[in-house]
């Protein structure tokens, strides 16, 4: 997405609600653009997913760059009218290239615009947005789910915008959310119990054939669990044995992994999946690019570092940023 474009997305869950704003509010903040987020109570879980996803946000919401708008004020700009509206929007457009920004985008939800009778308001002010959109070469992402909006209202909104964002989902639950990154790798984010156990299985199955019948796919199958927040013991069963099922020339990596996450790991066998890597989560610096980790090594007030033990106390831990761990 570009200057000019007023886009919308009906996500299915709030795993995809969070990519899509997370991943939009990154664009804007690589190009130097000035990022509005209307905030309705989910800019917390937004903000989450950044972190997850290594996106500076610190800076950027102390000089503004970064700005969330909250409930109040989005109340009132639904409360003035629409030429009201017009000039509060264009005066931030200009503010925004007042200093120095390449440009200004929007998103988030305004779900308090639907809450008027016949929906007349939100209605007006998008059909307003989206001339502003035009001609004043600024970005906008409308988000619009299921359970702010009817069927009715996402319908009638969806036919203001030209374009409608459709990420590509390889499973999705409501609970847990898998996407594919690549040939050989995927992201979950959510929740993994003993109901989506079978997904997480027939990915790694399916993931694993692929690879195996090519000749220049990678041999590590690589699963982000930056975003995973829960993992019960049909889940990580399901893991550990995936991985004791992998030929000697492939390997199962997770990336990522909570500390949290990596304890229910241990305990249900990871430290003696021979195929199986455990990189744990690190969360760089602000305004510095962590330095890559180097595999079985951990850091160590004493020294540079040390040789991570093969055993299930030493592995287990509390998880210390930058350390990359290989469970044997």
């Amino acid at each position: 997405m570009g200057p000019g474009d007023h886009v919308c997305a009906v996500p299915v869950s709030d795993e995809q609600l969070w990519e899509i704003s997370a991943d939009f509010v990154a664009g804007g903040l690589s190009r130097n653009e000035q990022v509005c987020y209307f905030d309705d109570g989910t800019v917390d879980s937004v903000l989450g997913r950044l972190a997850d996803d290594r996106v500076p946000v610190d800076q950027p919401l102390r000089t503004g760059q970064l700005e969330i708008l909250p409930a109040a004020r989005i109340r009132q700009l639904f409360r003035a009218s629409l030429s009201e509206a017009r000039k509060l929007m264009c005066a931030r457009i200009d503010e925004a290239k007042a200093r120095g920004y390449a440009g200004l985008r929007m998103t988030g939800q305004m779900s308090y615009g639907t809450t008027r009778p016949g929906l007349l308001d939100i209605v007006e002010f998008e059909s307003e947005l989206d001339e502003l959109v035009r001609s004043r070469s600024v970005t906008a992402l409308c988000l619009y789910d299921r359970v702010r909006y009817t069927d009715a209202q996402i319908e009638r909104l969806c036919g203001l915008h030209g374009k409608e964002l459709t990420p590509p989902t390889a499973y999705d639950d409501g609970l847990l959310r898998i996407t594919r990154t690549g040939a050989t790798s995927a992201r979950l984010a959510g929740d993994i119990d003993h109901s989506n156990r079978p997904a997480v299985t027939r990915l790694l199955e399916t993931t694993l054939d692929d690879a195996l019948r090519s000749h220049s796919a990678p041999t590590d199958i690589e699963l982000d669990l930056a975003s995973l927040r829960f993992l019960d013991v049909a889940g990580a069963v399901a893991l550990v044995q995936g991985a004791e099922g992998f030929p000697s020339t492939h390997r199962l990596v997770l990336r990522d992994v909570r500390p949290w996450i990596a304890r229910v790991l241990d305990r249900c066998g990871a430290p003696f999946a021979a195929q199986l890597v455990l990189l744990e989560f690190s969360r760089p610096h602000e305004g510095a690019e962590a330095p890559p980790p180097t595999p079985g090594v951990a850091p160590d007030e004493d020294g540079p570092g040390r040789q991570c033990q093969d055993t299930v106390a030493d592995t287990v831990g509390e998880g210390t940023a930058g350390t990359l761990r290989e469970v044997r």
